[in-house]
C-alpha cells in the first residue's frame, strides 16, 4: 500500500464510520488482508498520542511527530514506519476527505529553494513548525530482514524516499466522484488542523472521475503568468466494484486459488489503472502491449512478474470480458533465465534448526525431513498424517495433484505428541461451538459434520480466530505463513550465513542431498511432486558430481 504519489483527496465524510468505513478504504486501496489490522492499529496509536483532541484539528506536523518518534524506538524498521504513514495519511485523505499539507521532504524534491524575502509572521510560525519534525528516520537496523526500505537517513535532512526496483506498487484506490449538486465556487476542501474551513456535504455514491491534463488549446492562462496544468473532470463510467466481482466469480468458477484470485484481480486493476481508469472492453492490443512495455522498461520487473501480469490480463479479456482482440500468442513473453536453487549443507540445516524453537523449530524439521512446500505444510489436515504406513498425504498440491512423502521416524513420536495437544485445544474449541474449520471444494454440502470432525483440522493451526475472506465465517485458520518465515531469517542471521536462504531452501536442500545419497532421480521427482523431470534435473547441477564435481587444474599446481 505504498503511496508513490500523492493521492487526490476523497469528499468530506461528515458521518464516517469507524472502523468499518477505513476497512474498506484500505482494501480499495489494495492493502492486503493481513496488513489491514496492523493499519488500524497505527491510526489508534497517533490518536492515542493526542488525548483529549479532535482528530480533524491534528494535521501534517502532529503527524511528522509520530513518525519520526516511532522511527527512533528500538527494533521498529522502515518498512514499518512507511506502513503507519500510509495508514494515516488514507484515514485523513480518503476515509475523512480531510486534506494534509504536503509533505516537506516532498515540497523540497519538487521545487527549488525560492528566493530570499521578506519573512512574514505566519511564514515564519509556519517554519519553525516544519523543521521541528523534520528529523531523520532511523535506516539500515538489523532487522529489517529484507523488507523494501521506503526511508533514507540523511544527517540534516528530512526522509526521502528510496527509489527500488524491487519495489512492487500497489495500485492506488479507486478514485471518488463529487456527488450530484457539488459546485466548486462553493465549497473548500477541510485541511486537517485548521476547524474553521468551510466543509464539504456528505459523500454518496456516485460515478468515477479521474484528473487529466487539459491541452495547450483548452489552457487559457494569462499572458506572462506562471505555466500551469490545469485539471479536467472526466468521467470514465468504469464501475470497478462490478468488474471487481466479475472477476472473482469467474477465478471461482474456473476453482483458482485464493492466492491466485488475490494476484490476478491486483494485476487487472493496475492495467486499468495504467490506462486512466478506462473500460477494458474499449481497450484493445495494443494497450495491453503498452502496459507489458511499461512494466519491463520502465518498473524493470522480472520476466516471470511480467508473464504472470500478462496472464492476468489474457483471462480478463478470455474469460471475463470475452473480447477477441487478436492472438495473444503474438504477445511477447519475456524469456527467463536459468537460476540454481540455493541449497544449503547438512551443517548448515542443522545450524539454522538449532537456532529456532517451539512450533518454528518442529516445521522447519518437518519441512527438510519431507521436502514438502510450505503451504503444503500449513495446510497438512490431522487425517493426512498416516502413522502405520509412515507418510505423509499431501493433498491438491501445486497444479492440484496428490503425492505422498516420507514420515520421518525420528519425529514420529513428536508429532504424536504435537497432535494430542492439538486435540485439546480442538475440544476447548469445540466446547465453545467454534471447532468448524474450512473444508476443500463443495465437501462441506456433500457432507455437512465434515467441517466439524476432529480429521479435518488443521495440523498447524492458528493462535486466534479469524474471517474467511470468501465465505466470511469466523473459525480457526491455520498458522500465516509468514510466522515461520521470520523464524527462519532471524535463525540465519543469529548464525551469521551469507546465503539467501528461506523456508523453501529446506525443499531444495531435500531433494539435492537424497540425490547424493543415491536415490534415483525418478523417486526424488515423485516425492517433490514434480510433473517433468526436467523440473529435478535442476538439482544435478549442485552435485559435487559429474562435471560439477571436477578438480580445477590451477589446484593441481
Amino acid at each position: 500500500m505504498p503511496q508513490t504519489t500523492r493521492r487526490g483527496v476523497a469528499p468530506l465524510n461528515l458521518q464516517p464510520r469507524w472502523p468499518e468505513g477505513y476497512l474498506t478504504v484500505l482494501r480499495e486501496a489494495g492493502a492486503q488482508e493481513k496488513n489491514i489490522p496492523h493499519c488500524v492499529a497505527w491510526v489508534r496509536r497517533f490518536f492515542a498520542k493526542h488525548p483529549g483532541r479532535r482528530r480533524r484539528d491534528l494535521g501534517r506536523t502532529e503527524i511528522e511527530a509520530f513518525l519520526s518518534e516511532t522511527a527512533q524506538r528500538p527494533g521498529v524498521s522502515n518498512w514499518q514506519v512507511q506502513q503507519a504513514r500510509d495508514a494515516i495519511e488514507l484515514y485523513y485523505e480518503q476515509f475523512r476527505g480531510i486534506v494534509l499539507r504536503e509533505r516537506p521532504d516532498l515540497i523540497h524534491q519538487k521545487s527549488p529553494s525560492p528566493p530570499p524575502s521578506t519573512p512574514t509572521a505566519n511564514s515564519v510560525v509556519e517554519s519553525h513548525s516544519t523543521n521541528n519534525v523534520q528529523k531523520s528516520y532511523i535506516a539500515g537496523r538489523g532487522n529489517d530482514k529484507g523488507k523494501n526500505h521506503s526511508f533514507v537517513k540523511a544527517p540534516g535532512t528530512a526522509v526521502t524516499p528510496l527509489a527500488s526496483t524491487h519495489r512492487v506498487d500497489v495500485a492506488p484506490p479507486l478514485p471518488r466522484a463529487r456527488p450530484a449538486g457539488y459546485k466548486d465556487t462553493v465549497v473548500s476542501p477541510i485541511v486537517a488542523g485548521n476547524p474553521l474551513v468551510p466543509v464539504h456535504p456528505a459523500r454518496e455514491n456516485h460515478d468515477t472521475f479521474i484528473d487529466l491534463p487539459l491541452s495547450k488549446s483548452q489552457s487559457t492562462s494569462a499572458p506572462g503568468a506562471a505555466e500551469a496544468k490545469p485539471m479536467a473532470k472526466i468521467s470514465t463510467g468504469l464501475d470497478w466494484r462490478a468488474l471487481d466481482g466479475r472477476i472473482r466469480e469467474s477465478l471461482r468458477v474456473e476453482h483458482y486459488s485464493y492466492r491466485t484470485e488475490q494476484t490476478y484481480v491486483s494485476w487487472i486493476r493496475r492495467f486499468v489503472l495504467f490506462h486512466h481508469w478506462q473500460k477494458p472492453s474499449s481497450l484493445g492490443a495494443d494497450h495491453v502491449l503498452a502496459f507489458l512495455r511499461h512494466l519491463a522498461m520502465e518498473k524493470q520487473v522480472a520476466s516471470s512478474t511480467q508473464n504472470q501480469a500478462l496472464n492476468a490480463v489474457v483471462f480478463l479479456y478470455r474469460k471475463v470480458i470475452k473480447k477477441d482482440i487478436g492472438d495473444f500468442g503474438d504477445f511477447p513473453r519475456a524469456r527467463r533465465g536459468l537460476r540454481l536453487p540455493v541449497v544449503a549443507s547438512r551443517s548448515e540445516i542443522k545450524a539454522v534448526i538449532e537456532q529456532m524453537s517451539g512450533q518454528e523449530q518442529f516445521m522447519a524439521r518437518l519441512l527438510y525431513g519431507t521436502g514438502m512446500r510450505v503451504n503444503e505444510l500449513l495446510r497438512l489436515r490431522v487425517q493426512e498424517v498416516q502413522f502405520d504406513q509412515n507418510r505423509i498425504v499431501v493433498r491438491a498440491a501445486k497444479g492440484d495433484k496428490d503425492r505422498y512423502v516420507p514420515l520421518p521416524t525420528r519425529y514420529r513420536q513428536e508429532l504424536q505428541q504435537w497432535l494430542e495437544g492439538r486435540r485439546e485445544q480442538y475440544l476447548a474449541d469445540k466446547e465453545r461451538n467454534m471447532h468448524e474449520v474450512e473444508v476443500p471444494d463443495a465437501l462441506a454440502r456433500k457432507y455437512p459434520s465434515a467441517p466439524f470432525q476432529w480429521g479435518w483440522q488443521y495440523v498447524f493451526a492458528a493462535d486466534h480466530f479469524s474471517k474467511d475472506p470468501r465465505s466470511g465465517h469466523i473459525r480457526r485458520h491455520h498458522v500465516d505463513e509468514q510466522r515461520i518465515q521470520r523464524a527462519v531469517q532471524e535463525a540465519i542471521r543469529q548464525c551469521g550465513l551469507t546465503i539467501r536462504f528461506t523456508p523453501h531452501c529446506f525443499r531444495h536442500s531435500f531433494a539435492t542431498h537424497l540425490l547424493e545419497a543415491g536415490q534415483d532421480i525418478r523417486t526424488v521427482q515423485e516425492l517433490l511432486g514434480h510433473s517433468d523431470v526436467k523440473t529435478t534435473m535442476i538439482y544435478t547441477h549442485v552435485l559435487n558430481k559429474g562435471p560439477m564435481g571436477v578438480v580445477s587444474p590451477v589446484d593441481t599446481l
